[in-house]
């Protein structure tokens, strides 16, 4: 392991104490999702030295989320993947709301070539993670980028080898803009690789791509960001050429009209819009809307309104994007619709 990646291991790892340790103080568990570790970690702290009431997050993917919910063996459950009716249904009654918005970029180890000096489209990277583009210096690539010295160097996909949201989104993207990756392989939590090399976590992706030459992966932004991988730009739904970052999610999604969906169920990959970041998508809670622990889970609903009022710069800070006010305020009055033995709403102030 090399200083950035130990680094970044050891930053991990001090949130993850964090987190951990403030759960002492207050019983609120929660498991899923890595896409959103970065910021939910950052609001513990601060709700911790805020409230003196803190949280326990185990970043263990959606799928390992989705099911510890469905057990529930967590207050609640975090996913990248929306679910519709009939899986909140099969959960047990569950609801879910969004609760952070991020993008997810292409990362690389390619020699020479810094942080968003390559370019790629969407058809491109699906031939890349089809195993069809096979080195750096391939004619798709170099059409890109004209002006690159690209090495002939072998690519090595890096992909997650556990249930992700983040794979999710991404596979639902490269869906969108291949028709073969759509037939080939689809788009879930975990897929059928064509080629590559699994890695748990983004955590695990970033590592690997670090240290890998050649390599190509794909992370949550902030885990670039923090970790300073080298990141591709990309061709978007309106043939511009954008880079990740708060600004391209925010114009993703400034066509979602969460209103209209069915259960806060919505995906805002390949969205239209010039400065929109195609691979962007929404992280989502879950939580029981019959619940047997209800000091829990008002202990929970409450850490989420406040991460709703005074998240939104330390979302920025870390490139994610704050859900919008009247989403909130929507997303708030779904609330009363937890409730406790009693069959009374669990509080949320």
């Amino acid at each position: 392991m090399n200083i950035k990646s130990m680094a970044f291991a050891s930053a991990l790892a001090v949130a993850s104490a964090v987190v951990a340790t403030a759960a002492v103080a207050a019983d609120i568990s929660g498991a899923g999702a890595s896409f959103p570790y970065p910021i939910y970690a950052k609001w513990a702290d601060a709700y911790k030295k805020d409230t003196g009431n803190g949280l326990n997050y185990q970043s263990i993917g959606s799928g390992g989320g989705i099911k510890q919910i469905t057990a529930r063996t967590v207050t609640f459950g975090a996913s990248d993947v929306p679910l519709n009716a009939k899986e909140l249904a099969d959960g047990g009654n569950l609801m879910q709301w969004p609760m952070v918005m991020g993008g997810i970029v292409p990362v690389i180890n390619v020699e020479g070539v810094a942080s968003g000096d390559l370019t790629l489209d969407g058809d491109t990277l699906a031939k890349i993670f089809l195993g069809e583009v096979k080195t750096w210096d391939d004619a798709a690539i170099k059409k890109l980028n004209p002006n690159a010295k690209l090495p002939s160097a072998a690519i090595l996909v890096v992909h997650r080898s556990d249930g992700s949201g983040t794979t999710f989104n991404f596979t639902n993207y490269l869906g969108k803009v291949s028709k073969t990756w759509a037939e080939k392989v689809g788009s879930k939590t975990a897929v059928e690789w064509p080629t590559g090399l699994g890695a748990k976590g983004n955590e695990g992706v970033a590592n690997n791509v670090q240290q890998t030459k050649g390599s190509i992966g794909y992370v949550e932004t902030a885990y670039a960001k923090q970790n300073k991988l080298t990141t591709t730009k990309m061709v978007n739904h309106d043939g511009k050429v954008v880079e990740a970052n708060a600004a391209g999610v925010q114009a993703a999604a400034a066509n979602a009209d969460w209103a209209k969906s069915d259960g806060f169920f919505l995906i805002i990959t390949d969205q239209p819009g010039a400065a929109a970041w195609p691979i962007s998508a929404s992280t989502f809670i879950l939580m029981p809307k019959e619940v047997k622990d209800a000091a829990a889970a008002s202990e929970a609903l409450k850490f989420f309104a406040w991460a709703y009022k005074n998240g939104d710069k330390m979302a920025d800070e870390l490139d994610y994007v704050a859900m919008p006010a009247g989403v909130k305020d929507l997303v708030m009055s779904k609330w009363a619709d937890i409730k406790g033995a009693d069959g009374k709403a669990v509080p949320a102030k």
